[in-house]
């Protein structure tokens, strides 16, 4: 996978650390839910059975491989 630098800053903070590298992966791959921002970034959502079913957000660049952002949305309702 490929990062921007402000997801690398992003994953200092306690709460973004404890998001795996392999759930954003599994969001990339498998999303349950995307939409397309109007400057082109991809939104994905899936839910993250390990972590209370809760559903991790990842915001791709628009080229679909590069993380910009990936956090638990807690505002999202499918």
């Amino acid at each position: 996978m490929k990062f921007t630098n402000y997801f690398l800053s992003t994953r200092e903070r306690p709460d973004r650390a404890i998001i795996k590298l392999n759930w954003i992966e599994r969001v990339i791959l498998t999303p349950e839910f995307e939409t397309i921002q109007a400057d082109g970034r991809i939104r994905r959502w899936a839910r993250i059975i390990e972590h209370e079913n809760r559903y991790l957000r990842v915001v791709l660049l628009d080229d679909a491989e590069t993380v910009h952002n990936a956090f638990f949305d807690r505002g999202f309702k499918p």
